[in-house]
């Protein structure tokens, strides 16, 4: 195998330390079309899929690079998009080294395919398109049904996007005033670009998907509520958005934030960005 297959993964260009260090733009900057081409040349198409069982979600993996390695790109984004809808945001931040990539044939003698960076490639392909050249997505007939999504986290989008696809009707409710979940206030720009997000969030929209803003289900309307009022099913994908405290001295003086809190004046208000945002953190004296 070692003379016949290449065992080295193409490398991903990042950003310097030292210069990644003084910005929050992000670190990882993704293949050229070269490196994403050399790079999708090492899969060796095996029989058995263990990589495709490795993936949550069980993306057709060998179908999409193999799609990528004949220039057919079009393809290879239906192929990622048929049972995820989120890869722009999953080839950045999935553990793909845990999962997918764990289960490579390569592995066991050498690096495994970069799946993740090959994911997030096609799917920055097709961002950088027009509207009116993306692939097409294929949406059920109608059902008549209707579903009410709670949380546009990953869980949110992902379900309503698969509903979506299936012919129901969905409406998404969001508490905060933008959509995305801990994508938007959890993960630091220079990990996951806010406008990956907003793409992919984009991109549910277009399903026809109806996603209302600053919707807190239990003040507006409960569960039950949304039950009796014209609705089939309501999926609850609330996230992690309310924090644990520990419950010791000193907790809740000023200048004491929770993680939650944290990231999301960081990540969502711009923090770093003081005084141009308006939400600054306190810093040590020490």
């Amino acid at each position: 195998m070692a003379e016949k297959f290449n065992l080295n993964r193409v490398s991903m260009p990042k950003q310097e330390p030292g210069v990644r260090a003084r910005n929050f733009k992000e670190v990882a900057q993704g293949y050229t079309h070269e490196m994403a081409m050399e790079e999708a040349k090492r899969c060796i198409q095996c029989k058995k899929r263990n990589c495709v069982s490795g993936c949550p979600v069980n993306v057709n993996i060998p179908e999409f690079i193999l799609a990528l390695r004949d220039g057919k790109m079009p393809e290879a984004v239906n192929q990622l998009k048929a049972n995820n809808a989120l890869p722009g945001i999953c080839g950045r931040v999935c553990p793909q080294e845990t999962q997918c990539e764990e289960q490579c044939t390569l592995g066991k003698k050498g690096a495994p395919i970069a799946i993740g960076r090959l994911e997030r490639y096609v799917a920055d392909w097709e961002r950088a398109l027009p509207s009116s050249q993306k692939p097409a997505t294929k949406i059920g007939p109608s059902t008549g049904k209707k579903v009410a999504v709670v949380g546009s986290g990953p869980a949110g989008l992902t379900a309503a996007a698969d509903l979506a696809k299936l012919g129901h009707k969905v409406t998404l409710f969001e508490a905060l005033h933008v959509a995305g979940g801990v994508l938007m206030y959890g993960i630091p720009e220079f990990r996951l670009p806010k406008e990956i997000v907003q793409g992919e969030v984009q991109y549910v929209k277009s399903l026809g998907v109806d996603v209302r803003l600053n919707s807190v289900i239990g003040k507006i309307d409960t569960v039950d509520e949304l039950l009796s009022d014209s609705y089939d099913a309501v999926f609850l994908g609330t996230g992690a958005g309310l924090p644990m405290f520990l419950g010791v001295p000193g907790e809740n003086l000023n200048g004491i934030y929770s993680a939650n809190e944290f990231l999301t004046r960081t990540n969502l208000m711009k923090a770093y960005l003081f005084p141009e945002y308006d939400t600054p953190i306190k810093r040590s004296k020490k």
